[in-house]
């Protein structure tokens, strides 16, 4: 009976991730192409994917924005609020490296300097299909651990 309860979770996040939009603080471009993302336009529901207000009922947390010394606290938080097993995707030159904003008195860095990311997506910032991509990607590396 639990091996059929494992495989049903598992079968559930990989229909239907949820994620939880953090922004660190950055220029909000890559903010407005996640929402492009989100938009009948494009149409990640397709994949399952929702937006949730909350940690507590989110998958996947994507991040934009590099990681400040004031935001460190928050983003450590958040991740540890979100539900094992979690996962993180960085959006955007900021959140992989700090980018334009790299060696200011504030800046730590990109998110991986806070918290594990497991999927990058380039650009800045990047198209909206590079998201979903990046997304069916994380998707694609959860089924392979299967």
């Amino acid at each position: 009976m639990a091996k059929v309860i494992e495989k049903l979770v598992h079968w559930s996040r990989l229909k239907s991730p949820w994620i939880l939009h953090l922004n660190t603080g950055a220029c909000n471009a890559c903010d407005i192409e996640i929402v492009d993302a989100l938009t009948p336009r494009f149409d990640v529901e397709r994949f399952g994917i929702l937006l949730k207000a909350t940690p507590r009922h989110a998958d996947v947390i994507v991040c934009t924005g590099p990681a400040t010394r004031q935001m460190k606290d928050r983003i450590i938080r958040l991740y540890e609020q979100t539900p094992d097993p979690k996962f993180v995707i960085a959006v955007g030159a900021c959140a992989m490296s700090g980018c334009v904003y790299r060696g200011a008195y504030n800046v730590l860095g990109g998110i991986d300097q806070v918290i594990p990311v497991d999927i990058y997506v380039p650009g800045c910032p990047p198209r909206p299909d590079a998201i979903i991509d990046g997304v069916v990607k994380l998707l694609k590396k959860l089924e392979q651990s299967k």
